[in-house]
């Protein structure tokens, strides 16, 4: 009997230490554990003001989730026990409206904020001190103190309900996701090119045709067909209410997206007179278009829903007849939403249509306008000043500072920040949201082995290295910055099931970037927490990212000596290569340290965790070994930090790039590429070569020419040759191209190559006249 009564005693030991590991996300701004425990059992009550209809909220939220893990049952009460859970709203300057306290002892639990919405974020991390499946008779909850407020007021979540639909209920699942890691603001992306999903009473078209696409793109864009499945759906105004509601009850404000002037095909389709050009047909290609839309169009009909993605130059006319229609839209819209803030979009407006229309060229004359930028301006701020007027705010996409930026307006940099630093020193309020690493519709590990997403990878390490305050602005500036979102466009997410995996776990970083001061921030401490969390997914049957298991291969320059780095977002995992080519085991030689590079080679890697493999494919990498490698390289144009691949020297690490643009290239957006390397005391050399792409779909062009200089005494150069292209700029397809000269061999101290960019993408491309990008990879010099 004693032997039982001391196997309980310390199994109960057990289970109290191992709970004494507090793993909340997002990292409180202070924690503190004590000992002992407080115990939660059928004496238990859960105390609440009885006048105090929010707290009573809060404490039922509490109460439902304990009934469902565990066989207890609570008692939620307003009388005094001397066994209590306490849910009070108290005032207290030094919290904030978001900040909570919680004090937990053996014998009470305390939870204590200003508002409802710190009460129920101090909620919240309760609950995640509790167990993740259902079990014990009881529960404990770990003897501590937190005390803890958010560094930003704006913790974002963009979902795009356009390109695919997601029901009421998949939208309340998701929002009880947010607020289980304190998100605050859901930014609803309702009208596209590719469908319009809320009910405007007095324009009934717009959802008996906005919201019907007659089919999608198979596959990547540009697509290799058609599927001719319609997609469809919209949300009634009473459904809207009731998720709104249901939100706000969860500490989260909806703010909706209503696309002007741009991504307005939907709304065209359905009113073509809000069109420039009513009377035109709605381009496409007769490959990727759906055959019941080519049906209808062999029967007279002329503006369509877009069935493939990127930008459309069809886009509202600044007529007196859209002005009205917005108008009316945002009438119907501002009795929704309680928000402060109005999305108009403003993104992506292609100036075409304005370009060759009449009416838009007279009224710029008319407005004295300086060109179709300023025309988009005076868009933007006719709009601003009737949602102003309406007791509402605007929110833009950082386009809206072309022409001059509308005078109450806030910007959303997606662009990179300069966006958003730009708006920050004239005043304005941002939102940091930049594609890298922002948009999480890009995969999460591995292009090659995660599903098809977005172009550009956003792994979690990556997420949650992330800093919302951009080092150009001051501390003043930076006040500006009410906080970043994480964005879904969701072109490749045509199920709910993907859009938890895209989201899992990266909204959990996200959140914590957001949440949490800045030097508590961790990433081992972070990924160690994040483990319980895996377990809650798979509680919850949530489908989740394991992606960061895969082995990651950089290099790294030290004393002019290039070598190989390998890493694994998990800190856990032990990593297995090889480097000539064959498929790498446990067994294989175990990473301990950089690896030298003095030859041209195949490295393979390998993550393993327990003694299992946990990548699908083994990591690889080629590395073709020449006399750059290693050494310095300035640009005289920077590389775009969306197209940064390992960095500084990425040009002339031994890495070639492939055809995946995502991955090795450096992009440049309407620079020449002019890089100069440093070659030290200076090599012998007879050829010099650089490889570059052209990717018709994606704005991708192979330079004009390129020409090659050597300096022999590190000052002065001279021209060595220059290579035209002859390939057109309207081929398409992925056409990899290397430039190589060669000459008598020499002492060369400095390379300089020039790439000269196309200027302007040519006519007859979807996006003609935009700015091409130019692409580059690996410099050789042997």
């Amino acid at each position: 009997m004693k032997k039982g009564f001391l196997l309980v005693g310390l199994l109960f030991s057990v289970m109290l230490q191992a709970q004494q590991s507090v793993n909340i996300i997002p990292q409180p701004l202070s924690l503190t554990l004590k000992k002992g425990s407080f115990v939660i059992d059928d004496k238990t009550a859960i105390e609440f003001s009885k006048s105090d209809k929010e707290a009573q909220k809060v404490a039922l939220f509490f109460e439902n989730f304990v009934n469902k893990v565990s066989k207890v049952k609570v008692k939620n009460t307003s009388v005094k026990s001397t066994k209590r859970i306490s849910f009070l709203i108290e005032k207290n300057a030094e919290l904030g409206e978001e900040g909570y306290t919680i004090n937990v002892s053996p014998e009470t639990v305390s939870v204590k904020a200003t508002t409802s919405k710190g009460l129920f974020y101090g909620m919240q991390s309760l609950v995640q001190t509790l167990p993740l499946v259902k079990g014990n008779d009881w529960v404990q909850i770990p003897a501590m103190e937190i005390k803890d407020n958010p560094r930003f007021k704006w913790r974002g979540v963009m979902l795009d309900v356009c390109r695919y639909f997601f029901t009421v209920d998949m939208m309340k699942q998701y929002i009880d996701l947010m607020a289980s890691y304190k998100m605050n603001v859901l930014h609803w992306h309702l009208t596209e090119d590719q469908g319009w999903r809320i009910e405007i009473k007095k324009y009934p078209r717009l959802t008996e045709i906005g919201s019907v696409r007659n089919g999608t793109i198979i596959g990547r864009y540009p697509g290799k067909g058609n599927t001719n499945v319609p997609v469809t759906g919209f949300y009634t105004q009473d459904q809207v209410k009731e998720l709104v509601k249901y939100a706000s009850d969860r500490a989260i404000t909806i703010i909706p997206e209503i696309e002007m002037p741009g991504h307005s095909s939907a709304a065209i389709a359905a009113y073509p007179e809000l069109s420039c050009f009513p009377k035109e047909r709605t381009k496409f290609k007769d490959t990727i278009f759906s055959l019941q839309s080519r049906k209808e169009l062999a029967e007279g009909r002329l503006k369509f829903v877009q069935e493939t993605w990127g930008v459309f130059e069809d886009v509202y006319a600044p007529t007196e007849y859209t002005f009205k229609f917005l108008e009316d839209v945002i009438d119907e819209i501002i009795p929704l939403f309680p928000s402060k803030y109005i999305h108009i979009g403003g993104d992506e407006c292609p100036k075409d249509s304005w370009k060759r229309s009449e009416f838009c060229q007279n009224l710029i004359k008319e407005k004295g306008l300086k060109d179709e930028h300023g025309l988009q301006s005076y868009f933007i701020t006719r709009m601003e000043k009737y949602i102003n007027s309406k007791g509402k705010s605007i929110i833009g996409w950082d386009e809206i500072l072309e022409g001059g930026l509308a005078p109450n307006a806030t910007v959303m940099s997606w662009r990179g920040e300069k966006g958003g630093v730009e708006a920050a020193k004239l005043s304005h309020d941002v939102i940091m949201t930049p594609g890298d690493p922002c948009y999480l519709n890009r995969p999460q590990g591995d292009p090659e082995t995660e599903p098809v997403g977005g172009w550009g990878v956003s792994t979690l390490k990556k997420v949650y290295a992330y800093e919302p305050i951009p080092f150009e602005l001051n501390a003043e500036e930076a006040k500006h910055v009410l906080g970043s979102q994480g964005n879904f466009w969701t072109e490749y997410i045509p199920t709910f099931e993907h859009l938890q995996y895209m989201s899992l776990p990266r909204l959990l970083a996200l959140s914590e970037v957001m949440w949490s001061p800045k030097d508590k921030r961790d990433w081992k401490d972070f990924r160690q927490r994040l483990n319980p969390h895996f377990k809650s997914f798979e509680a919850k049957g949530l489908k989740y990212s394991k992606g960061d298991f895969r082995a990651m291969i950089t290099t790294a320059t030290t004393d002019n000596v290039l070598s190989i780095v390998l890493d694994t977002e998990n800190p856990d995992a032990v990593i297995y290569y090889t480097t000539d080519g064959s498929i790498p085991t446990a067994e294989s030689f175990k990473y301990t340290k950089p690896i030298a590079i003095d030859k041209s080679l195949t490295i393979k890697a390998i993550t393993v965790l327990d003694g299992k493999v946990m990548t699908s494919k083994p990591a690889e990498q080629s590395f073709v070994y020449n006399k750059a490698l290693g050494k310095k390289i300035a640009y005289d144009n920077k590389y775009s930090s969306s197209y940064k691949a390992s960095g500084d020297n990425a040009l002339i690490d031994g890495i070639k790039g492939t055809k995946d643009i995502t991955k090795n290239w450096h992009g440049f957006q309407s620079n020449d590429i002019v890089a100069t390397i440093d070659l030290g005391a200076g090599i012998d050399g007879n050829s010099i070569s650089i490889g570059c792409i052209q990717n018709w779909a994606k704005w991708v062009f192979l330079p004009q020419w390129v020409k090659f200089e050597i300096s022999q005494d590190g000052i002065n150069f001279k021209e060595i040759k220059t290579i035209g292209n002859a390939i057109a700029p309207t081929q398409k397809g992925d056409i990899l191209k290397e430039f190589k000269v060669d000459f008598p061999q020499q002492k060369i101290m400095k390379v300089r190559v020039t790439a000269k960019s196309l200027g302007d993408i040519p006519t007859g491309h979807t996006d003609e006249k935009q700015k091409p990008w130019l692409f580059a990879d690996e410099i050789s010099i042997n």
